[in-house]
């Protein structure tokens, strides 16, 4: 079954699992240097995309490499490894520019790891792609199309950033994983829609 895996999906799973292992190997002694810092000192550029490989815990990163499992397959087999791993990495950058931008107006000084924005950006785009798709959740056995399983979702992820009711989660770097989908599937049929020039 994972040996069936397009390669940029397998690829990311692998890499995520061989980093949650070294962090635990080291007892998280290099995790400061690859967390995505709040802007100051000890932020560094290569924290919008390494934040995206540390995880907290055997469940955070479960769940994660799960969606990805299910999701990143999917849209991989349909836009090619490429343009996946454009998509992915975009989503996580434009989920840790997001999460700079609500830490900083907060005034939070709080560290962000995780895949769970470009996570988030890959079910914005499989609803895209895919919005009758039936999805069977674990908590409810009841099969949900895409597009209304993300919707909700995004809606609830919403609710607890903006009353703040789940803390400890980065729920508007989750939103902002959605956002960077949503704007590079738009760049994408802008160009597909661009006249093309005679030779």
């Amino acid at each position: 079954m994972f040996a069936n895996l397009p390669p940029a999906t397998r690829g990311l799973l692998i890499a995520n699992v061989a980093v949650f292992l070294l962090q635990y190997l080291t007892h998280n002694e290099f995790i400061g240097l690859l967390a995505l810092e709040p802007l100051g000192p000890d932020f560094h550029l290569w924290q919008l995309v390494t934040y995206a490989f540390l995880h907290g815990g055997l469940a955070h990163i479960f769940f994660n490499m799960f969606a990805l499992y299910i999701f990143g397959g999917a849209l991989e087999q349909y836009w090619g490894g490429r343009r996946f791993l454009v998509f992915y990495f975009a989503c996580v950058v434009a989920a840790a520019i997001t999460q700079l931008i609500t830490t900083r107006l907060a005034g939070l000084d709080e560290a962000t790891i995780g895949a769970s924005g470009g996570i988030f950006g890959l079910l914005f785009a499989f609803a895209w792609y895919f919005p009758r798709q039936k999805l069977l959740l674990l908590f409810l056995p009841i099969p949900v199309p895409a597009w209304l399983f993300v919707t909700l979702y995004v809606l609830l992820e919403l609710t607890l950033g903006v009353t703040g009711t789940e803390s400890g989660v980065a729920h508007f770097a989750h939103l902002g994983g959605v956002l960077g989908g949503a704007l590079v599937i738009l760049y994408w049929r802008m160009q597909d829609r661009a006249p093309r020039q005679p030779w």
